[in-house]
């Protein structure tokens, strides 16, 4: 069965491969499945992505899809107890320490299959506001045929976070904006909005703009669900909406739950929404959750295009927010009370589960990142120093190489144009 996409904004279709080498439709609208993907419940013994691949992407064949979420997925997703009813997901255990590696290392994989024999060099254009530069500089480095180019806020990311994709050099190129992720973000979609210079360049998107970004991210929401005999109610930390998006794409598809809570910090928009009010672009606000600082969410188009209503999206998916001092008071109180270290981000996300009702049971925090990745904020919290992974202590070690722009298209286009500046 081949299955095509369709944009949001309009009738346009893509086969999958169009979907993953053109990011998003030519009119700027992101690709959804014209059929969601369905499976039956419960997935059988084994691996989870292995048995999913071929639902999500089943264009490709069986065996193609299985081998790409082999290579993907080769590292666990534990579920470790907080309290009775609060579980912690953890995400962090891929080559950067973060959820944004297993949907980077699909997509790398598709891009090589579809890009092999082409003979034309392709453009990986990502805008980060933190984890996802560094996953996919690292699932694209070193592939021929490929070029990255990370887009970030200079003052926006963590030193680990710049570093990942700093260091590595050779097909990956790290662009620092003097300006916002929402800035960062603008540049990214007019340049995929410019036909001439995607054609130039072979322009792709490594955000979860990308279907291939995004659906492989439904994988840990069954690895979670199927642990549990009772319904599940999911709290995600939540920026650019990818996350959860995926997660509600898992629930359409055939797995059982009780319910979503996105997470905010500061740049609550979406939460407002979600509590009842309209969403209002806003510009983004500097928080210690620096991954979740978006003011215009680019997946909140793909999810109210799921629900085809706010009012609908809201019987799903509730929202939250919590301030700095709550994330900060959330990282110190667990790890007091249970020595278990949190980053900022899953802290936002477990700081929001406190305040579910009672008898919301059981909870699953997904946890985005390692803490490692921010030892000045979780530090502080816990008074102590966190363990440092061997990788991110190499990436600190190395000599780090970047361009500097201010929030300019012409000039993101003129680097894309005349390389390293």
């Amino acid at each position: 069965m081949v299955t095509s996409y369709v944009s949001t904004r309009g009738s346009e279709t893509a086969s999958l491969r169009e979907a993953v080498l053109q990011g998003m439709s030519p009119r700027g609208g992101l690709y959804v499945p014209t059929q969601i993907p369905t499976f039956d419940w419960p997935p059988p013994e084994g691996s989870v992505a292995e048995w999913l691949a071929p639902s999500l992407f089943p264009s490709l064949e069986p065996d193609v899809a299985r081998r790409i979420a082999q290579d993907a997925c080769d590292f666990p997703f534990p579920l470790v107890q907080i309290d009775d009813s609060s579980f912690i997901l953890e995400l962090f255990h891929g080559p950067t320490h973060a959820f944004k590696d297993v949907g980077a290392r699909f997509m790398a994989d598709l891009v090589s299959l579809f890009a092999t024999g082409s003979g034309n060099e392709i453009t990986v254009l990502v805008a980060t506001s933190g984890d996802t530069g560094g996953a996919v500089a690292n699932a694209f480095f070193g592939r021929r045929g490929t070029r990255v180019v990370a887009v970030f806020p200079l003052r926006g990311v963590s030193e680990t976070q710049r570093r990942q994709m700093t260091t590595l050099g050779d097909n990956v190129e790290a662009v620092a904006v003097e300006g916002t992720f929402d800035d960062c973000q603008r540049m990214v979609k007019e340049c995929f909005s410019d036909p001439s210079l995607s054609a130039r360049h072979g322009l792709t998107s490594a955000n979860s703009i990308n279907v291939a970004r995004l659906l492989p991210q439904a994988v840990y929401y069954l690895e979670a669900a199927r642990r549990f005999r009772e319904p599940v109610h999911f709290v995600v930390p939540s920026g650019n909406l990818g996350n959860l998006c995926a997660g509600l794409i898992a629930s359409k598809g055939g797995m059982p739950h009780a319910g979503f809570t996105a997470a905010f910090n500061r740049n609550h928009g979406v939460a407002d929404l979600l509590q009842g009010s309209s969403f209002e672009t806003r510009d983004s606000i500097r928080t210690l959750s620096n991954a979740m600082d978006v003011g215009n969410p680019s997946n909140l188009e793909r999810i109210q295009w799921l629900y085809k209503s706010d009012d609908a999206l809201r019987v799903d998916v509730r929202g939250d927010w919590v301030s700095d001092e709550d994330t900060v008071r959330a990282i110190a109180s667990v790890h007091r009370r249970e020595g278990y270290v949190m980053d900022p981000h899953t802290a936002v996300a477990f700081a929001v589960a406190q305040r579910l009702d009672a008898g919301v049971t059981p909870v699953v925090i997904l946890s985005t990142a390692h803490p490692a990745k921010f030892p000045e904020v979780v530090e502080d919290a816990i008074c102590e120093s966190v363990s440092m992974p061997e990788t991110i202590l190499s990436a600190r070690q190395k000599n780090e190489l970047m361009s500097v722009i201010p929030p300019d298209l012409g000039k993101l286009k003129e680097l894309l144009d005349g390389g390293r500046q």
